[in-house]
């Protein structure tokens, strides 16, 4: 029988027509049985009936020129947040960046008052009284206010004997430092009578001070910092009034000598000491 199937030819009690087209049915089936479905390179039988199938890996179909990414493109960027301490910064706010920068910018301040502030970045009080000190200095443009980062300069901070946050230094021309305070949001007030009272403009009768000879003696003896500074020369005012006198092309007319004289003559405990250079 089964050979009959094979070869298509199968006895049926039907004659005619009819028994051809079973014999073409049964062809049909055993040709479907016969084919084979490749899968993975193997070769298996299936009664699918729909013919040979090649069933394979499929590759995965390249993106679209659209979205595929150029190489170096795939970091994502973004801006940094503006740090606090420089949001809302005036024309004359600005940070400084060392001891000698500090010293310089008192000096070079002339008549202006110039208002010190130390603060660090994690100092909630600092962060919350930044805006009103920033107020401050948009409706006083003739002060200047400097920022010290107390992360930043440490070394400078303690030389200075700044121990507590937010702290802040007034600095008047001759007079050097009129006031020293620290306050927050509830002590603000500190901060307005210092400026109402230091603050309206007036004649320093001498160059600016700055900082105190103290301060400055402690920042040139701190090896963490790059400062220098070199102590004035006192001479007796004799001394001084001589050398002025002496001078080529200077402002006082020559003393005469019976007048010099008697100016060196006298002894130390009569003459009051001048700073060279004053």
């Amino acid at each position: 029988m089964a050979e009959a199937l094979c070869n298509g030819v199968v006895a049926s009690p039907c004659a005619g027509d009819v028994g051809v087209g079973v014999a073409a049915r049964v062809r049909g089936a055993v040709a479907a049985l016969a084919e084979s479905v490749l899968i993975g390179g193997y070769s298996t039988k299936s009664s699918f009936s729909a013919g040979r199938m090649a069933m394979t890996d499929r590759k995965a179909r390249p993106l679209p020129r659209t979205l595929e990414a150029a190489p170096g493109q795939m970091n994502l960027s973004f801006p940094k947040a503006m740090r606090w301490w420089h949001k809302g910064l005036q024309p004359n706010m600005r940070e400084i960046e060392s001891a000698q920068d500090l010293a310089d910018s008192l000096l070079n301040a002339g008549d202006k008052l110039v208002v010190v502030d130390f603060f660090s970045p994690g100092c909630g009080g600092c962060r919350a009284l930044h805006p009103k000190i920033a107020q401050f200095a948009e409706r006083n443009p003739d002060v200047m206010f400097l920022q010290v980062n107390y992360e930043t300069h440490k070394s400078m901070c303690y030389s200075l004997h700044v121990h507590v946050l937010p702290f802040f230094r007034f600095y008047r021309g001759a007079e050097g430092r009129v006031s020293s305070f620290s306050c927050t949001n509830a002590t603000i007030k500190k901060f307005k009578d210092a400026l109402a009272k230091h603050g309206p403009e007036r004649c320093s009768l001498g160059p600016a001070r700055g900082l105190e000879e103290s301060e400055l003696m402690a920042l040139a003896a701190n090896k963490d910092l790059q400062f220098t500074y070199e102590k004035p020369v006192l001479v007796p005012l004799a001394e001084a009034i001589a050398k002025e006198a002496a001078a080529p092309g200077g402002p006082w007319f020559p003393l005469p000598v019976s007048a010099t004289q008697l100016l060196l003559t006298q002894g130390p405990e009569n003459n009051s000491l001048l700073s060279s250079g004053r």
